[in-house]
């Protein structure tokens, strides 16, 4: 295995879809009522979906004893069922409160509960709270009702989801494994399924979306197959690294403050050296033909690019240096100004 410095000058365009769905974000500032409902306090309505959801989890249940054992479930098989008056727990079937998970995360300065039902772990990696996703999914109503899904896999950025997504699907892994098949289609093993029961503060809140009143909570079934590692900005540096305070918002990390957050940022602290050549530049060559392995990866260095001819591997990767040992990146520093795809 061959190893190189690499100097590469990068052409980046602006990343349409991070303008697009911040600026989708609503703003909570607003006048207070929107399409003719007043907004409500969001501590307040939490309180009250809190109460709605574990009424929802302690009258319904799920076929429980279909799983056992079942490493390739698909979310075809999981059926939650409102018990009705005087009806006892058929046999073989599980209360939802009973089988839940439920945590609590801070979004826009109220804590929200929130709950999933892990059907299946999953084999493979686990995403990020900000990656990229492949998957199967129904969207519902707490009465049953459909109001989005998908027939085939369907990919997704976590980013442009509701808040709820990017809490609960972190808690699982993708498909252990998985089949090209012949025509066309792919085939999965051991995938992350699971349901999530979310308060309207994660979800849609007052505004609705298409067949979700306002101040809806709802659930989602889903059945996790792929996911790849974000970088939205492609500054190589993966976009869940750049939530430095570890609150799972996205937009408020901007260490230039320049109003765009660091995610998108190509510079991120504004030192007029591209974030991308502040990180330090690798290229490996792994012969497979001679029975080379590749390489494992040192703290903070991160693959951003490979391609294979000929049974030769590239690899392409960039590191995060500290050049002053003061334990500030490099590329946070704007102080330090070293363009590693220029210095030497």
């Amino acid at each position: 295995m061959k190893i190189t410095q690499m100097k590469i000058k990068y052409y980046l365009l602006p990343i349409l879809v991070i303008a697009i769905s911040l600026g989708a974000c609503k703003n909570d500032d607003d006048d207070g009522i929107i399409d003719g409902i007043e907004e409500e306090d969001r501590q307040e309505r939490q309180d009250k979906d809190k109460v709605i959801l574990l009424e929802y989890l302690e009258t319904h249940y799920y076929n429980s004893e279909f799983f056992v054992g079942n490493s390739n479930p698909s979310i075809d098989d999981l059926v939650i069922t409102e018990l009705a008056d005087g009806e006892s727990l058929p046999d073989n079937h599980t209360f939802l409160i009973d089988a839940v998970e439920t945590k609590t995360s801070l979004y826009l300065d109220v804590i929200y509960e929130y709950h999933f039902l892990k059907i299946n772990q999953g084999g493979g990696d686990t995403p990020h709270f900000v990656d990229k996703i492949r998957l199967n999914y129904s969207g519902n109503l707490l009465d049953g009702e459909v109001f989005d899904s998908s027939v085939t896999p369907i990919d997704f950025d976590l980013v442009s989801l509701i808040p709820g997504w990017s809490r609960v699907i972190p808690e699982f892994n993708v498909a252990g494994s998985f089949v090209e098949n012949g025509d066309g289609t792919v085939s999965y093993t051991d995938p992350g399924v699971g349901a999530m029961f979310l308060p309207s503060g994660l979800a849609y809140f007052s505004g609705g979306s298409n067949g979700i009143l306002p101040y809806a909570s709802i659930a989602f079934k889903f059945e996790l197959f792929q996911t790849e590692v974000s970088d939205h900005d492609g500054d190589g540096i993966p976009s869940y690294l750049e939530d430095l305070n570890d609150n799972l918002n996205m937009s408020d990390d901007d260490t230039d403050e320049n109003t765009v957050p660091n995610f998108a940022d190509l510079d991120d602290d504004g030192d007029l050296v591209l974030t991308i050549d502040e990180l330090f530049p690798t290229i490996y060559t792994v012969d497979t033909n001679q029975g080379d392995l590749e390489p494992i990866l040192g703290p903070k260095e991160f693959e951003i690019s490979r391609s294979e001819e000929a049974g030769v591997i590239t690899i392409n990767t960039v590191k995060v240096m500290d050049s002053n040992s003061d334990g500030l990146d490099d590329y946070l520093d704007i102080n330090i100004t070293i363009n590693y795809n220029e210095e030497g």
